[in-house]
């Protein structure tokens, strides 16, 4: 079985003291390459740096989060469009918008969120996307763009089946994390989970946060890491009611089309 995470914060700090020896226990564990989140203009540049230590198995996207979008000034989108010439940074993002949290102005979340969508037109490269309590405004400005993006993916999905519905019909990619194995606030996500396209479904961690719940025993620690990966992958073929290894196998196949990645 190889896996491929495509949501990892391996620039967390929490992973400063051990990121080899996480790496190290991931691959053990059938994780084989990840995608690495770049969510901020202090994250971007390390998430880079990062991708360049190990090629050809760690890649990068570069964004600003909509928590990070009072930041998102002339010169950060000059920073990103810099990086974006980069190979390593295969994805435009984590980019969206979050009315959950508004730990940024909701016109400042709007207007570095289309920034970055110009940026995804210009490039021609895939939109690593995040949503939270927004759907009718990311709905609008997403069709705004009609035509002129390349492939989405709407990372961490724990929304309803509505919106699921929207993205798919967009013919949008849907990542699942360990969201689904929270009993308090994943179980919808049980049965909606048959109803993604096997062409159109991924895996992430969002590691370090989102701890399957249901991995036992959870490390003392509390943190996530890619190694936790194949769990997630088992509960969600169990819910799909299909193989593990064909869970494995095509989301490992939909992650390397999506993101451009060496076969």
């Amino acid at each position: 079985m190889q896996l491929i995470d495509i949501g990892l914060n391996l620039s967390h700090d929490s992973f400063d003291r051990d990121r080899d020896a996480v790496w190290e226990r991931a691959r053990a564990a059938g994780v084989t390459r990840a995608v690495l989140t770049g969510a901020s203009r202090e994250h971007n540049p390390k998430v880079l740096a990062l991708a360049r230590s190990r090629p050809g198995e760690w890649f990068a996207t570069a964004g600003v989060h909509p928590h990070h979008a009072s930041e998102y000034t002339e010169e950060c989108d000059a920073e990103l469009r810099a990086l974006h010439a980069h190979p390593e940074i295969v994805a435009v993002g984590e980019c969206g918008l979050d009315y959950f949290r508004d730990f940024s102005p909701r016109p400042a979340q709007r207007r570095a969120f289309e920034r970055q969508l110009q940026i995804a037109a210009d490039t021609g490269k895939p939109l690593f996307l995040h949503q939270r309590d927004a759907h009718a405004d990311f709905m609008a400005m997403m069709k705004q763009f009609d035509g002129r993006l390349g492939p989405a993916v709407v990372h961490c999905f724990t929304g309803p089946r509505e919106e699921l519905f929207d993205y798919l019909d967009r013919d949008w990619h849907i990542g699942i994390t360990g969201w689904l194995c929270d009993e308090r606030r994943g179980q919808h996500l049980r049965a909606l989970v048959r109803s993604i396209p096997a062409h159109r479904l991924m895996v992430e961690t969002d590691a370090p946060y989102l701890l399957p719940r249901t991995l036992t025993p959870p490390p003392k620690d509390r943190r996530n890491e890619p190694a936790f990966l194949p769990h997630i992958v088992a509960e969600l073929a169990r819910d799909r009611g299909e193989a593990i290894e064909a869970t494995a196998a095509a989301t490992t196949a939909t992650a390397t089309a999506f993101f451009r990645l060496p076969q």
